[in-house]
């Protein structure tokens, strides 16, 4: 990734905000690494050098700056391969991989036979587009949430060691001494009491502004499954299910260009899965002005992103649960697919393991797809060909459980995806929207979207006419369905 010197040093000069998270400073002679904005005094040009990513800097052998800590910069999202590309996408997999811990516990070759590429390419379309190698990626994220953890969280640090993904309070002490100087207790301020990870672990997930809250909730509100999830007070509730270990979270809009959730799960190495996972439900990862910028060369689109510009794509917690949503609301209204999805949850999900802390009505986490398989689903008031598919998915992903994993490109996602019984092109591509956070998705079909355009141009277009339409919004069409879904609540 290329970076114009003078431009970056315009910009640091600056301190636009717009600019946090798009790239970072290195100081040479601090041997620190700051973002944008950091209040420091600013070095000269023939000091310092920029670079694309966190993990580049530390690859290059600088340390995080303690005042504006690299931590809470925005996620840039520069590696998500919105140009639908065979090389961007596999960094992009490559990424949300590692951001669940896929090198936590397992080393390259068990990450490249996942990806189905070499090493050696791997590495070096990493260099391309991050900077660092894949390695260098994984204990970046590692040292910045342990060290997110410190400030934000009264955990004990064997405790965050652990959810961090180090693999021994050794190693966390090592890093940590060999970054910064210093032990990770001389970070911690104050003295107040430590709180068990198992009580709950409140922490910021930073995006970058604006950000419609809103419109999220408002969506997540509308598609509320009974038992499973619960919009109210301003606040998003839900259960949670990762292999078995179940658990509850609350996300609130909290300071900072930043959302505020607590999580309580008993199982502390989840804890960077459960976050990537909430970064990409919440669409935190998006950028604004490059999106609005895109899409407003179009006239309709110009007013919608004008009158919404934080407007964000929410996504799903998990690949299956979507899917039987996305079959669920085949021809039906949303009230009618959640009202089904509602007995599902009740007639097949497990029972949460404790009760909830935060909300007596959470009861339920989302069924397991080997329970949906084995079920006589028609029981649920559906019809049969309904039950059929819902079945069929649930078995072909027991059968492959990395069917819902992000592929070489948009196209080749839908493909896999209409190959199953039942899944026609406006279910894959609302799953590819909603799940593999493909930017460029875009269900043609939607009556919804045919509806809006009516609304807007006063001509309402067939599935073909729309696809021309949206030719002009790529590669955001996915940022373009949500407006036109968005304009007509």
């Amino acid at each position: 990734m290329e970076l114009d010197h003078d431009t970056c040093y315009r910009a640091l000069a600056s301190r636009d905000a717009r600019f946090d998270g798009r790239f970072f400073i290195a100081v040479k002679t601090t041997r620190i690494y700051c973002r944008p904005i950091c209040p420091a005094r600013t070095a000269k040009s023939e000091n310092v050098l920029f670079l694309p990513t966190a993990a580049a800097a530390q690859e290059a052998g600088f340390r995080p700056c303690l005042r504006c800590r690299p931590e809470a910069a925005p996620d840039s999202g520069a590696w998500r391969g919105v140009s639908n590309t065979g090389v961007s996408n596999t960094v992009a997999r490559a990424m949300a991989l590692i951001e669940t811990g896929a090198l936590d516990d397992n080393g390259m070759d068990a990450l490249t036979e996942r990806l189905g590429v070499g090493e050696r390419q791997l590495r070096r379309l990493f260099a391309q587009h991050m900077g660092a190698s894949p390695v260098t990626v994984a204990q970046t994220r590692r040292v910045l949430l342990a060290k997110q953890l410190i400030h934000e969280t009264r955990m004990p640090l064997t405790e965050i060691a652990f959810a961090a993904g180090f693999g021994s309070i050794r190693r966390f002490n090592e890093v940590f001494q060999d970054l910064f100087q210093r032990p990770p207790s001389a970070l911690r301020h104050g003295s107040q009491p430590e709180q068990s990870a198992q009580a709950g672990v409140t922490l910021l997930l930073r995006y970058r502004p604006p950000y419609d809250w809103p419109a999220v909730l408002a969506y997540l509100s509308a598609r509320a499954i009974t038992g499973l999830e619960l919009v109210a007070d301003g606040r998003y509730y839900r259960t949670i299910n990762l292999d078995g270990v179940h658990g509850t979270l609350v996300v609130r809009q909290g300071a900072g260009n930043a959302l505020k959730v607590t999580i309580r799960f008993p199982r502390l190495s989840s804890l960077p899965a459960i976050i990537a996972r909430l970064r990409r439900m919440f669409d935190l990862a998006a950028d604004p002005e490059i999106i609005n910028r895109q899409l407003s060369a179009d006239p309709l689109m110009a007013k919608l992103t004008a009158a919404r510009p934080g407007l964000r794509v929410p996504g799903a917690w998990d690949g299956f649960e979507l899917a039987m949503r996305a079959v669920l609301g085949q021809q039906i209204t949303v009230a009618a697919a959640i009202k089904l999805a509602s007995k599902l949850v009740a007639q097949y999900g497990e029972a949460l393991s404790e009760p909830s802390a935060d909300r007596p009505g959470l009861t339920h986490v989302f069924p397991q797809a080997a329970r949906v398989a084995e079920a006589d689903l028609a029981t649920l008031g559906m019809p049969k060909a309904r039950a059929a598919t819902l079945s069929a998915v649930a078995a072909a992903l027991v059968a492959d459980p990395e069917l819902l994993d992000t592929r070489a490109s948009l196209e080749e996602a839908v493909l896999k995806l209409r190959a199953l019984p039942g899944i026609g092109d406006w279910t894959a591509q609302y799953i590819a929207l909603r799940h593999l956070r493909e930017p460029d998705a875009f269900p043609a079909a939607d009556v919804a979207l045919m509806h809006a355009i009516a609304v807007h141009e006063g001509v309402r277009p067939n599935a073909k006419e729309l696809a021309a339409r949206a030719e002009t919004w790529r590669p955001w069409r996915a940022y373009a369905a949500q407006h036109l879904w968005s304009s007509l609540v």
